[in-house]
């Protein structure tokens, strides 16, 4: 596969044209404006991916990837022991801006690995390799969403109609996306799909984006809101469930934006196949079940204020925000990856990817 700058510019994030920043669509603007941001400093990378201007697990990656190189490049002049000692607090700080997405921490330990492999080199010499590293981990995401795009496709025949939760498209990783990459390679090859889009609760990311991105590519969907998917379930307009994953366990759970496991536990009572797809590099086989998944908590007032002229609650109101849960792997047909696609049981066939 020849991937192209112009494949790269496609999706989430990219360096600009100096190579001085990282460049991205702020997404917490879409659908009403598109907006791109310049990340320079540490800072603003790590309030990108905190505020989910970035967002999506391999997407957050490949944003760290870059943002890596770009902070390398403005301490070319220190000393080797300096330069490393810098990078890796660098790196500490922008892993904690989100700590669920595995991508991310993979993405900073990636570029940290090279840089630690080759002090004996001069430091110029070592950001050089870092420009490398980060356009490989690009690279390397452009290749897997179309490979599990591939993989996902042959789940689902012309016709179907498949329910998605939260954003899981180009925007949240590279070129196709993970759990809408079926429907958009499909549409490139004449297959037509309707998809339900659950609106996903509290940050819409399924209203804003996964339906903003499935409208602009002809692709027939249908926004809904979550507490809807039951109903279209029932009715019989659902064949399949697509959905993301930010963290893969060992023994197959996963976590999600929350409100995933609810649409599994439904999918499970309608007999509908649930699938998550992503990376290989989404699979933490060091965490050994789902319990183990660390769930960012949010800021409470996003359910009551975000999307509101005037709050919706009153201020005294308590609000419980977790940003993902986690899938029982029970609840799950298959999990889809680049690299193939895993059926049960997965703390068996999981280890078998990377054999």
């Amino acid at each position: 596969m020849i991937i192209t700058q112009d494949d790269r510019m496609m999706g989430s994030a990219h360096l600009s044209e100096d190579e001085s920043r990282v460049v991205i669509i702020d997404q917490t603007q879409l659908p009403n404006r598109t907006v791109t941001l310049e990340l320079g400093t540490a800072q603003e990378i790590y309030d990108a991916i905190k505020v989910l201007a970035v967002r999506g697990a391999p997407a957050i990656g490949i944003c760290a990837g870059y943002g890596m190189y770009v902070l390398a490049r403005q301490k070319a002049e220190l000393p080797m022991a300096d330069f490393q000692e810098s990078m890796h607090k660098d790196g500490e700080y922008l892993i904690s801006s989100r700590p669920t997405a595995v991508n991310l921490s993979w993405a900073v330990k990636r570029m940290l690995a090279l840089l630690d492999a080759n002090t004996e080199k001069t430091v110029p010499e070592v950001v050089e390799l870092l420009h490398d590293e980060c356009i490989a981990i690009h690279n390397e995401d452009i290749e897997m969403c179309y490979r599990i795009s591939e993989y996902g496709l042959s789940l689902v025949k012309d016709g179907d109609g498949i329910l998605t939760h939260c954003n899981a498209g180009p925007l949240a990783t590279s070129k196709y996306g993970t759990a809408i990459g079926p429907m958009l390679l499909g549409k490139e090859r004449g297959i037509n799909f309707h998809v339900f889009s659950d609106e996903t609760r509290p940050l819409l990311q399924g209203a804003r984006l996964t339906s903003y991105e499935l409208e602009k590519a002809g692709v027939d969907v249908t926004l809904i809101c979550d507490n809807m998917a039951s109903l279209v379930m029932k009715n019989g307009w659902v064949q399949a469930c697509f959905v993301g994953c930010d963290r893969i366990a060992a023994n197959g759970d996963f976590a999600n934006k929350i409100g995933t496991s609810g649409v599994a536990i439904l999918a499970k009572h309608y007999g509908i196949p649930f699938y998550t797809l992503g990376p290989t590099s989404t699979i933490d086989m060091n965490c050994p079940t789902g319990a183990d998944i660390k769930i960012e908590q949010r800021d409470p007032e996003e359910i009551k204020n975000m999307w509101y002229k005037e709050p919706m609650a009153l201020p005294e109101v308590k609000c419980y925000n977790p940003a993902f849960d986690v899938t029982d792997h029970e609840l799950l047909t298959a999990i889809v990856t680049d690299r193939g696609i895993v059926y049960p049981p997965f703390d068996v066939n999981l280890k078998k990817l990377f054999e």
